[in-house]
């Protein structure tokens, strides 16, 4: 039996060690985790959205896994009667530009294989989402919501029934090679040997690559904070789904969106500023040695420096609540500041970057001995993640 340490109690590293727990026999896995709990930093701090494909280079890894993904995690929610809805949602274009990269979205999805997709008509749109103005807009049938928590600990449950073992509190310190290609892997608390390590730790990844290989990774985090506000119950009716506007395809950002959760709550959100902390989810949050480390990377200067202007409406948005709402007002016209309370999610994401300042869209796994390290799965990660670790499996592993 190959005993296998899974570093990072996210989804990612849950879905990995459930799908080589259901090959019984096979494996042992040992799931380490710095936090107390899973799922604590990005797959807990998450709008709970189901990711279909359609923003995705056809072609593209991340294409093809996320609408495998979407497929797998409805297929396993069903199944594990976990809390969700397949609610679709709508695309809109708010003004003729963005009509053209709304039609190039809809043949994206096409080629992606996504199933449904079809165009509005001002009275479907109505029907559907009432408040929503739009010049155009796209219906996206097979997205949906979910509570994540749930999916992991199902995840969890399954892994630990079937001899798997979780080790909390424990924070990973490197590796050290042995006999016969094993490998010791080396934590605060303790020292395991293994046939592989495979390092899920999403916000630390690159430093986690470094600790485990003593060797440069090589793709940088730079973290990137989320901020959604909270419709308030009053006027929560003017939005009964998902209602997202066209992004702007020169970043991986979806823009500022309308989402409406599995317990109910409605959100609006997120902007997309520097986290001055890897795990920090408020502005309040700081880290000298994360802040430092973002600011002085020559990727992150050559991104301000060729996207000076949106990093500043970004900021604003940040800052005022009232910047924040004219972003969402482009598809709600209605909407006004004192509709929203200032206490929804916020997520930090993990967004690999390039020294050249460019943000690195497709995901990004490599293999090096018997270690596995998956340096990049932004959004669609968590929808995907079934998909993304079986992917694993099959190139890596098998």
């Amino acid at each position: 039996m190959k005993k296998v340490a899974i570093v990072g109690g996210g989804i990612l590293g849950l879905a990995i060690g459930y799908q080589l727990s259901k090959r019984k026999g096979e494996f042992k896995i040992s799931i380490f985790e710095k936090e107390a709990q899973i799922g604590k930093h990005q797959s807990g701090n998450n709008s709970g959205v189901l990711h279909c494909g359609l923003y995705y280079q056809p072609g593209s890894l991340k294409a093809k896994l996320a609408v495998e993904g979407i497929r797998s995690m409805i297929e396993f929610c069903e199944e594990n009667k976990i809390n969700h809805e397949v609610c679709g949602k709508i695309v809109v274009a708010s003004n003729n530009r963005e009509i053209g990269f709304l039609d190039n979205l809809a043949g994206r999805g096409n080629k992606n294989g996504l199933k449904g997709l079809k165009y509005l008509n001002d009275a479907q749109i109505k029907e559907r989402e009432p408040h929503v103005r739009a010049k155009k807009a796209l219906l996206v049938p097979e997205e949906g919501i979910v509570d994540f928590k749930q999916v992991m600990q199902v995840m969890l449950d399954y892994i630990l029934s079937n001899g798997g073992k979780i080790y909390l509190n424990n924070k990973v310190l490197g590796s050290k090679s042995i006999h016969s290609n094993k490998i010791v892997l080396q934590t605060d608390q303790m020292e395991k040997e293994f046939d592989l390590i495979i390092n899920c730790t999403g916000l630390y990844s690159d430093r986690t690559y470094k600790k485990l290989t003593r060797k440069k990774s090589p793709i940088k985090i730079v973290p990137f904070r989320g901020e959604y506000m909270r419709i308030k119950e009053d006027y929560k009716y003017m939005v009964n789904h998902l209602i997202y506007p066209v992004p702007d395809p020169q970043y991986p950002f979806l823009g500022v969106h309308f989402t409406r959760m599995t317990n109910g709550v409605r959100e609006v959100g997120p902007n997309a500023v520097l986290a001055l902390k890897r795990e920090g989810y408020k502005n309040t949050d700081f880290s000298l040695n994360d802040t430092i480390d973002s600011i002085t990377y020559k990727g992150f200067l050559n991104f301000i420096t060729n996207n000076f202007t949106f990093a500043v409406g970004e900021f604003a948005s940040s800052l005022s609540s009232k910047a924040f709402v004219a972003k969402a007002k482009k598809m709600i016209p209605d909407v006004e500041e004192y509709m929203f309370e200032k206490v929804g999610t916020a997520g930090v994401r993990a967004q690999a970057m390039s020294t050249g300042g460019e943000l690195i869209m497709d995901f990004n796994i490599i293999k090096e001995n018997n270690q596995i390290h998956v340096l990049n799965a932004p959004s669609p990660g968590a929808t995907a993640s079934l998909s993304i670790a079986q992917y694993i499996i099959n190139q890596y592993i098998n």
